[in-house]
């Protein structure tokens, strides 16, 4: 096999496995809003591009005050946005959301999902424009000298094959798969977390026993609400951001979840792992604007071959 296509296609898998890490996290987060709370929620990607905003001027602000390097306030700012996205998740559900949710909205036609398109579809654009006005349309990057610089692995083999790891992309990357499992083993094991998993399961019995249903609501799309604004301060580190480019992701997140199984938050992971992959590999063979266009083959396949996911089962739900 020729060496140069042998080297393209190990750095497009080692790319892949980057990328695909941190779309992991962005899909894990709406795994665990429409796990628990089964909101289709259309301002996800919103939650998104605020993490890449408050990244970007946090980060700044942290950088000027502290006197350090812009990478180490970055990554600090990534923090303070999840947390600052999270609070507001956490107001939008108990003061917004759910009246769309829960108990009101089983007891309407269509079980809500209506009323929470139109809903979640009007904070979408309410956002998106409201920061157009206050940040206007052009692309932003958050400066950071990691982005920029990169590992070399090899070179290997009398060809000299060498691979080069970009730097923000692996932080990004160790970031994204430590809060996944993270987030995993909270849903598992702890208290919060197995409260959650039985108001996702059976409110009115969670109820009936006591359980705070709403509480367990809002803090579900508290903490996905966090994991995506973390994800998109990752992103913003290497990828230049926009108001409208929540549009974008929502789509990979959407696609990510369905594959990896509706309800499930590991198989929400492993599907935007395999978008982020598939996505890579594509352009071996196919032009870079037609990217998005392998995922829905994938997709398709995916869809008409096992409807509840690679990774899901019907019972599944967080």
């Amino acid at each position: 096999m020729d060496s140069a296509l042998v080297e393209s296609l190990l750095q497009r898998v080692v790319t892949g496995v980057l990328v695909g890490s941190i779309y992991g996290l962005l899909c894990t987060g709406l795994g665990m809003i429409f796990g628990v709370i089964r909101v289709i929620n259309f301002a996800q990607g919103e939650f998104m591009m605020l993490g890449m905003y408050l990244t970007l001027f946090v980060g700044a602000a942290i950088a000027g005050v502290l006197a350090i390097g812009l990478a180490g306030a970055a990554y600090a700012a990534v923090v303070i946005a999840a947390l600052v996205v999270g609070v507001a998740g956490w107001a939008l559900q108990r003061f917004v959301i759910h009246h769309v949710s829960g108990a009101r909205a089983l007891a309407s036609e269509s079980g809500g999902h209506f009323a929470q398109l139109i809903l979640t579809l009007g904070l979408s654009l309410v956002i998106s424009n409201l920061m157009l006005i206050a940040f206007g349309s052009s692309p932003r990057t958050v400066q950071s000298a990691l982005a920029s610089s990169s590992w070399t692995l090899g070179p290997f083999g009398a060809d000299a094959i060498a691979i080069f790891v970009n730097k923000a992309r692996t932080v990004g990357c160790v970031v994204a798969v430590a809060v996944s499992l993270a987030l995993y083993w909270f849903v598992q094991r702890t208290r919060a977390g197995t409260t959650m998993r039985a108001a996702a399961d059976n409110p009115t019995a969670a109820t009936i026993v006591g359980l705070d249903v709403e509480q367990s609501y809002a803090r579900a799309f508290a903490i996905g609400s966090a994991a995506t604004a973390l994800a998109g301060g990752l992103i913003a580190m290497y990828y230049p951001f926009h108001p409208y480019i929540g549009f974008d992701f929502v789509i990979i997140m959407y696609a990510g979840v369905v594959l990896g199984g509706m309800g499930s938050m590991l198989g929400a992971f492993w599907g935007g792992f395999a978008i982020g992959l598939v996505q890579q590999l594509s352009t071996l063979v196919l032009p870079f604007q037609l990217q998005n266009a392998t995922i829905f083959l994938l997709f398709l396949a995916v869809v008409l071959l096992r409807p509840q996911g690679l990774f899901g089962r019907n019972v599944d739900r967080t």
